[in-house]
């Protein structure tokens, strides 16, 4: 299966014609675009976003629980 014809083209835009109204075809097409445009847009920011995490060093979450540990822990006696 190739691409269609002409004739079959032609026929499966009439069917589309059909069901959604002449009126309704050009906002279907503005919504399409205005959808690929925000995922084009979503696309690019994340990739900015994995770009900048990938940049900053990583914090070692360990490191802090050993700094706690080694404090003494401090008391306070209430008569």
């Amino acid at each position: 299966m190739g691409m269609p014809s002409g004739t079959e083209l032609l026929l499966i835009f009439g069917i589309i014609v059909l069901l959604f109204g002449a009126k309704k075809i050009p906002e279907l097409a503005k919504g399409l675009g205005k959808g690929i445009k925000n995922f084009k847009e979503e696309m690019k920011e994340t990739d900015v976003v994995d770009e900048v995490a990938s940049d900053t060093p990583k914090k070692v979450e360990g490191s802090e629980e050993v700094a706690s540990a080694s404090e003494t822990p401090k008391s306070t006696t209430q008569a």
